[in-house]
């Protein structure tokens, strides 16, 4: 019979690895506001920013179908299965021969990139057109970022083999490094060049190299060897290949949201590629320091149980998850949205990024924000078919999302622009988390919705209340005269908005007896 404290442990060792990974995210995070906020002043939401935006997107889209989306998804299942039942030798010469087999690949398919840039860059932005200015610097901009994806795929090979060993810091901090690059690039390459944005595009690749050298060994001391290995019948690459199947087509699916999207603003009005991308770094921040953070620790924790079976603990954790996405989320989301404009001031209103380009991305992130609870949830919720190894049902809801997202762009990019879009994400990821659910309770019998509805409830009441609390607040701070004008004064407007926000809220949930508040405690704690 199992003790309160073993039916716990899942949790509170979900909780350590949040933690960990929560604290890395969020000085990544931070490191990239500061990037975006360097790209902004120096590029604004003009040609070249734009087309460095298309251009690295591309190599962005391989990553996710090839490295950081399918094979993270289908290798730490396995790997943690041949861990738990083979031990760590077994384990060990699975990961090198996936190495030895990915990196084959990913060359092949980098030289082809460089190759093909031309015509990948017209189907990727077609309203660019194919002999102007903008689309010969996305060419250039999109050869010199390709090999990214194979220094990418290569970190997330060693990012799923250390969060397997409950190793969650080096993958944690590698997206510091890529930012790093970016801003180096910025500042210290592109005053060098003729076409400065090419120096931030030379940051993507010194980002990668620092990203691979810092996973490499932390790899080796925990045992493995970088020494090649031919066997590629192995049975676990064989079951890696057929979970990938799927997983590629389900991020393919992801992506090609992504590129719908940006084929779509390629037809509205000049710098809505830029609005849009500038919104979603906003609503990365909060996504990626807990939500992804969460879903992140929960998948090597989540196979564990799965390979043994043990369904109690797998539907206790994930019930946990969930309810911590959402505790932290709801907050997040009612933050955003009313602090939106502020906050798109405080970071990007510098330089070529003037007030248009402030009211614009405003005008996106109000709508992103809309569907940020639905994008946390579908993190958390797909992570649990991918431990379950069930990589199809995700791909068939994903699709169901992808054709809402396309109807509804057609649809609301008339009367909404580039808002429309933003827009139409939110509704369709509304949809896709719905469905995951209902389809996750089918598999998982012992996932109890009941108390994790009345956690959310409590959740959403304490945001209501810290709304509340930031709509009094910014009524008496309206006139800028009580704070005087320039940065600074903003900065110190908005920190004591979300000083008292989150006063507000964690004291609403110690009056409504919200049980995530130890677990977030725990979280800063560690943090």
């Amino acid at each position: 019979m199992k003790t309160a404290a073993t039916r716990d442990s899942g949790t509170h060792g979900l909780g350590r690895a949040a933690g960990v990974i929560s604290a890395f995210t969020f000085l990544s995070r931070i490191l990239g506001l500061v990037r975006d906020m360097v790209v902004a002043r120096f590029f604004g939401a003009g040609m070249a920013a734009d087309a460095f935006f298309v251009a690295f997107r591309i190599p962005n889209f391989l990553r996710s179908l090839f490295a950081e989306g399918s094979l993270t998804i289908a290798f730490i299942p396995v790997f943690t299965e041949y861990l738990t039942q083979k031990g760590k030798p077994a384990a060990f010469e699975l990961a090198r021969t996936v190495l030895t087999l990915l990196s084959i690949i990913l060359v092949v398919l980098s030289v082809a990139g460089i190759l093909l840039a031309p015509w990948i860059v017209r189907l990727q932005a077609f309203g660019f057109g194919g002999e102007t200015e903008k689309y010969a610097l996305t060419v250039l901009l999109t050869r010199i970022t390709f090999p990214y994806i194979l220094l990418i795929s290569v970190v997330a090979l060693f990012m799923g083999v250390l969060n397997s060993l409950r190793r969650f810091a080096a993958p944690a901090a590698a997206p510091i490094f890529l930012n790093v690059g970016i801003i180096a690039g910025a500042y210290w390459i592109s005053p060098r060049l003729s076409e400065p944005i090419v120096g931030v595009a030379i940051g993507v690749l010194l980002g990668g190299c620092m990203q691979v050298g810092l996973q490499i060994l932390p790899a080796l001391r925990a045992g493995m060897s970088l020494k090649p290995r031919w066997r590629f019948a192995h049975t676990g690459v064989k079951r890696i290949g057929l979970l990938m199947l799927p997983a590629i087509f389900g991020s393919a699916v992801y992506q090609f949201n992504q590129i719908m999207g940006t084929l779509i603003a390629s037809f509205l009005p000049e710098g809505s590629i830029s609005w849009l991308y500038y919104a979603d770094r906003l609503v990365q921040f909060p996504l990626g320091v807990f939500a992804i953070a969460i879903s992140t620790a929960s998948l090597p924790t989540l196979s564990g149980y799965a390979a043994n079976r043990d369904f109690e603990r797998f539907g206790r954790t994930l019930e946990y998850g969930i309810r911590l996405v959402f505790f932290i989320t709801l907050p997040s989301m009612a933050g955003l949205i009313l602090l939106r404009e502020p906050l798109v001031e405080l970071f990007f209103e510098r330089g070529a990024f003037d007030s248009v380009s402030s009211a614009m991305t405003a005008l996106a992130l109000f709508y992103y924000c809309l569907g940020l609870w639905a994008f946390s949830g579908v993190r958390i919720l797909v992570s649990a078919f991918y431990a379950l190894q069930d990589t199809r049902t995700p791909v068939k809801i994903a699709i169901v999302a992808l054709v809402t997202n396309l109807s509804m762009s057609l649809v609301l990019m008339g009367p909404l622009k580039h808002g429309g879009l933003a827009l139409a994400l939110t509704l369709a990821s509304t949809l896709q988390f719905a469905c995951l659910l209902l389809l996750l309770k089918r598999r998982v019998a012992l996932l109890a919705l009941r108390p994790v509805g009345r956690s959310i409830l409590k959740s959403a009441c304490a945001a209501v209340l810290m709304g509340a609390a930031i709509l009094l607040y910014e009524r008496w701070t309206l006139p800028m005269s009580l704070w005087g004008a320039g940065f600074w004064p903003l900065l110190t407007r908005i920190a004591a908005a979300i000083g008292l926000a989150a006063g507000v809220y964690f004291g609403a949930a110690v009056l409504l007896r919200c049980p995530e508040l130890d677990a977030v405690r725990g979280l800063l704690r560690r943090r």
